[in-house]
């Protein structure tokens, strides 16, 4: 499979702006079967600039809103249009969107467009890369359920992607497919044929607070009770805000880490972020699920554990991308946008860890997500499991 990033700062003239991107791909040979995926500011007009790209572009196109886009070569941007195609003779690609979702019908929902989306291929399905929106409001699905809604469609693909953002306004994101626009549905993309991924996952949250409770009654997404207090009351106890119900910038930079079980016996650490809390229900609802009998407790970031973490996601990667004897062109990354908080003055020290080191023929390209969907090995078999996960940093080598 071939690649090539694509990318304009221009987002007000829209038709100046395909013509860039089209500018950049002339010299790119397309092969038989080609996707694009696509990443722009929230405030970019998208259901015109699909119009002006499909002048040229007959190949389908997913992707989200991103606050900020990382590039090899421009670098760290906060503003403006990236694009990603892949080609290949040898692989298939296949898109579509879902309708809004909800918890009574993400499943049905997820599973009626993966069984739609893989009729049109030939072959095994051997990635899903996929996009969602994040929980804003109680009935919103959290990304945990989004992912194991499609490992469980799939019968166990490995998934990659993750949750749109924005500016920090949590309300400006969407996602993208062909000519759909979404805030609350999911975006899927399958590929199968001559493909082999492989995914690195850095958690940058090494550190503890002196919080720690048992989770002994949750839903979900939405914790009821820490140990003998609800959850609400519990926070009160510690004094911590509790006086608003939207809290996701309040506690984006303490993120809540807990171990989940596997049902093989196996565990994944991972963390939360507290999105909305409920005090006459004395609830807390994040972006991903908190499982019951799990034991909570709350990170600590600093800067110097997310620099560490890159510059080790991308040592591993390197390593072992090209080892298997198969050659990988193309690395999509996501970074948790909490890390890009914690960076504080120092906003450009992720994209200079890697800027530079990319090998020559890799296309890379990557965003701030306010979540991340990717694989993740087991902390006792090895085993990979999707997983939705906040406060990292994931690789995707293809």
């Amino acid at each position: 499979m071939d690649s090539v990033v694509l990318y304009t700062e221009e987002i007000d003239e829209l038709d100046e702006a395909a013509e860039e991107l089209f500018g950049q791909a002339e010299s790119f040979s397309l092969k038989k079967n080609t996707l694009a995926i696509l990443f722009t500011v929230d405030d970019t007009d998208y259901h015109e600039l699909y119009e002006q790209l499909h002048k040229k572009w007959d190949f389908p196109i997913i992707g989200a809103t991103a606050m900020t886009m990382l590039l090899d070569e421009q670098g760290s941007r906060n503003d403006g249009i990236s694009v990603l195609l892949l080609t290949a003779d040898d692989c298939e690609f296949s898109v579509g969107m879902t309708g809004e979702l909800n918890t009574e019908n993400y499943r049905e929902e997820i599973g009626k467009k993966y069984d739609e989306l893989k009729k049109s291929h030939s072959s095994d399905i051997k990635l899903i890369i996929s996009y969602g929106g994040m929980v804003t409001k109680e009935g919103n699905v959290a990304g945990d359920d989004l992912v194991y809604a499609l490992t469980d469609a799939s019968g166990g693909v490995p998934v990659y992607g993750g949750t749109a953002s924005d500016s920090f306004t949590f309300e400006g994101f969407k996602l993208f497919c062909n000519d759909q626009v979404t805030t609350n549905g999911q975006t899927i993309a399958l590929i199968s044929g001559n493909i082999d991924p492989q995914f690195v996952v850095i958690n940058s949250v090494d550190n503890r607070a002196s919080f720690e409770y048992e989770v002994t009654e949750s839903n979900s997404n939405v914790v009821s009770r820490l140990g003998d207090e609800t959850f609400v009351g519990a926070l009160r106890k510690e004094q911590m805000e509790t006086q608003k119900t939207d809290v996701l910038a309040d506690y984006i930079l303490s993120p809540f880490v807990l171990e989940i079980k596997k049902d093989d016996g196996d565990s994944v650490e991972v963390a939360r972020n507290l999105s909305l809390l409920n005090p006459e229900k004395g609830t807390g609802a994040f972006l991903g699920a908190i499982p019951e009998g799990s034991i909570l407790n709350i990170g600590i970031i600093n800067q110097s554990d997310v620099k560490e973490s890159i510059e080790k996601a991308f040592d591993t990667i390197f390593k072992s991308m090209n080892s298997d004897g198969r050659e990988r062109h193309t690395l999509l990354c996501n970074s948790c946008c909490a890390r890009f908080l914690a960076l504080g003055s120092d906003i450009t020290a992720e994209i200079e860890t890697f800027r530079g080191r990319i090998p020559d023929g890799v296309a890379m390209l990557g965003i701030y997500a306010y979540g991340e969907y990717c694989p993740v090995k087991g902390n006792k078999s090895g085993r990979e499991y999707n997983m939705f996960h906040n406060f990292t940093f994931t690789i995707l080598a293809i």
